[in-house]
């Protein structure tokens, strides 16, 4: 059996790999699938997978940034040092969103308009989401003693997901920022160019939410009481919020004078919170007492290196350099190029892993001197 503290690192790598998978499907089918097949029930369900990629990822570097917060606690470090330390990494992100954005820019230079220059993807908002969250731990871990640092935070984020949430349907109607320019008001709630917010894109509200929670859940995973009854206690409380956000949807009073239930409600965010919980018990459980970690696994090996894996599939899926023509092919043609890109993705992150610190001993060898 796997040590726990090697299973629960495996089980944040495992639902990163699940994650990764659930988008290529969902990316494949969409670039390739064309005519009848479009409009099929397998297509329906292909797309209603593709609604948890980015929740995941999203709330994943939320629980990865708890266990880094945790450290860097264990370090003795202050609570500006942690700040700093956190919102640089976001920064980096942020700053490969761009540089991303850029990339398929120039790549499809000629047909792209430069306004996708200026894109919110999905890579901008957990930079930006990791420097809110960095600044949020900066700011709140002065007033709490160290005994009680780790119970303050979780509650805290947890707050601040819930109210990004709750703020999120005004600011996407009666409370839009009409006065900041398009590219800024795009991270608040996506409305890019195209004069309202835009469902296709990850602006700050709600997006930010789902890594809040997961820096709360996070926090209750390096818990003594987390690491003992981690599992079954997410999965009751999933559960629990999945049930209470249908009874609040049920109920005929509304708090906001535009409800759209599928992009923007609390409701909705709580629902997909739950499953998100459900999900993440089950991985915990199946890393720490089931067989993920028998042998090679696919999952955990592509969940080690989910940003390189995202950034090469999109060009060869979306990209000039798309592997299929797009919108032309039936499902099965379009299941064998599925197959086609995990398994080179596959490769590619084994690749990168085995070569992962190798450049810098061969640069050593380059350099050493003959004898």
């Amino acid at each position: 059996m796997p040590s726990p503290t090697s299973s629960r690192l495996a089980y944040i790598d495992w639902m990163r790999g699940l994650a990764c998978v659930l988008m290529f499907q969902t990316h494949c089918y969409d670039s390739w699938l064309g005519g009848s097949a479009r409009k099929s029930t397998f297509f329906m369900w292909s797309q209603l997978g593709g609604t948890l990629p980015a929740p995941l990822f999203l709330f994943l570097a939320g629980v990865s940034f708890a266990l880094v917060v945790e450290k860097l606690r264990q370090k003795n470090l202050s609570a500006s040092q942690i700040a700093r330390t956190t919102m640089r990494r976001g920064a980096e992100i942020f700053a490969l969103g761009l540089l991303f954005r850029l990339q398929e820019f120039l790549i499809a230079w000629g047909w792209a308009p430069w306004t996708d220059l200026f894109r919110v993807d999905i890579l901008n908002t957990i930079g930006i989401s990791m420097m809110l969250m960095g600044l949020f731990c900066g700011t709140v871990l002065p007033f709490l003693d160290a005994a009680r640092a780790r119970i303050g935070l979780g509650v805290g984020a947890a707050a601040v997901g819930m109210s990004i949430s709750l703020l999120t349907p005004p600011l996407w109607t009666s409370w839009r920022p009409y006065w900041l320019p398009w590219p800024v008001e795009s991270y608040i709630n996506g409305v890019h160019n195209l004069g309202q917010p835009q469902a296709w894109l990850f602006p700050i509200f709600p997006w930010a939410a789902f890594a809040f929670m997961g820096l709360a859940v996070g926090l209750f995973l390096v818990s003594d009481w987390g690491r003992k009854r981690g599992a079954i206690a997410l999965g009751a409380l999933g559960g629990m919020l999945i049930y209470l956000a249908k009874w609040l949807d049920a109920r005929p009073q509304q708090l906001y004078a535009v409800y759209d239930f599928w992009h923007t409600s609390p409701n909705f965010f709580l629902i997909r919170v739950g499953l998100l919980l459900l999900i993440l018990a089950a991985v915990y459980a199946w890393c720490r007492w089931g067989a993920a970690q028998w042998g090679f696994s696919p999952l955990i090996q592509m969940g080690q290196t989910s940003l390189l894996v995202y950034w090469v599939h999109i060009e060869f899926v979306y990209g000039r350099f798309s592997i299929l023509p797009k919108k032309a092919q039936d499902i099965r043609t379009a299941s064998l190029g599925l197959l086609a890109i995990f398994l080179s993705m596959l490769l590619l992150s084994v690749l990168r892993t085995k070569l992962k610190g190798r450049s810098a001993e061969v640069w050593g060898r380059i350099r050493r001197p003959a004898t």
